[in-house]
């Protein structure tokens, strides 16, 4: 055995191994909230620095604020907030497309936004009729976060908008029923 060797590519291997463990913990770091919120915000926090919405709902014990016109990655979006009495839970943008180029292009645009931000996403395991349904499937990119679930979605064979929703862990947990 050549020790000479194995010294001179031991900086190498230190340098890879340093490089792994910071990628997983930049990994671990991410932090998942709504239009630059923390989950748990409170609605007066939220409207002090968004102003008032234009519609206000009531469900379930949620309460959402409805906001127009918001822009998300050069696009216009409707924008709802869900707040609990934990408050801010989660959210969703509805973007305004006006043609189906706009429509994947936004789509596009978001998902590329997100990838950077997140990372990338597992593919979807590919089942028999995969290649026969892609055409009419809706699309899809998901990322299940320790601090959050992201889900980006566009259903190009109906009038759906391009639509993110982000929740906090707690609303997903309830909306799973776990």
């Amino acid at each position: 055995m050549k020790w000479g060797c194995t010294i001179k590519k031991l900086p190498l291997i230190i340098v890879i191994a340093l490089f792994v463990s910071v990628s997983l913990f930049a990994q671990a770091e991410i932090t998942v909230g709504f239009h630059n919120f923390a989950w748990g915000t409170s609605m007066e926090t939220f409207k002090a620095r968004m102003g008032n919405p234009v519609h206000v709902e009531e469900f379930s014990g949620f309460q959402s604020l409805i906001y127009e016109k918001v822009r998300m990655s050069g696009f216009s979006a409707y924008m709802l907030a869900i707040f609990s009495k934990n408050g801010l839970e989660g959210g969703t943008y509805y973007f305004d497309t006006n043609n189906l180029e706009e429509l994947m292009n936004c789509y596009t645009a978001v998902q590329n936004e997100l990838i950077a931000q997140y990372g990338p996403t597992p593919p979807a395991p590919a089942g028999r009729y995969d290649k026969l349904l892609r055409e009419m499937r809706t699309y899809i990119t998901a990322w299940d976060l320790p601090t959050g679930y992201i889900n980006l979605k566009v259903n190009t064979r109906s009038s759906d908008p391009v639509t993110l929703w982000i929740a906090s862990p707690a609303l997903t947990k309830m909306l799973d029923g776990s």
